[in-house]
């Protein structure tokens, strides 16, 4: 299990960027975060053809599945979509990992039982 902004468990940030202009004010190599909204397709899309890793912030499964359709390495949802979106992941061979927001380390254990890729706790994700 992944497991992202956990205090015991050095991970990766995520950086969250608003504009394609916003990628230069993060650090080289790093994981950019992205809310899933046809207004940011031109963002998602040049991350996609310039092979940067990013993920996605989703709010149903039909952006679950249009973000796995659009090349995100990760794709983030709340608790409630948990379940059915690692199902959805699982029979569809994602290559896009899923993880779930969770606010304390007492849900890794709920997560960790439906099979998820991994969570992400808020402070994983940087906001300028």
């Amino acid at each position: 299990m992944l497991i992202f902004g956990h205090r015991f468990i050095l991970s990766d940030s995520f950086y969250h960027i608003d504009s394609i202009d916003d990628i230069k004010d993060t650090p080289s190599s790093s994981i950019l975060h992205i809310e899933f909204d046809e207004s940011y397709l031109e963002i998602i899309n040049f991350l996609r053809d310039n092979g940067i890793t990013f993920a996605l912030s989703v709010k149903n499964i039909k952006e679950l599945i249009y973000a796995s359709s659009l090349g995100a390495s990760f794709i983030l949802v709340d608790n409630k979509l948990s379940k059915i979106s690692n199902d959805i992941a699982n029979n569809y061979l994602f290559d896009a990992k899923v993880l779930v927001h969770i606010d304390h380390e007492d849900e890794i254990e709920e997560i960790a039982k439906i099979g998820v890729d991994g969570v992400i706790f808020d402070n994983a994700i940087v906001y300028h």
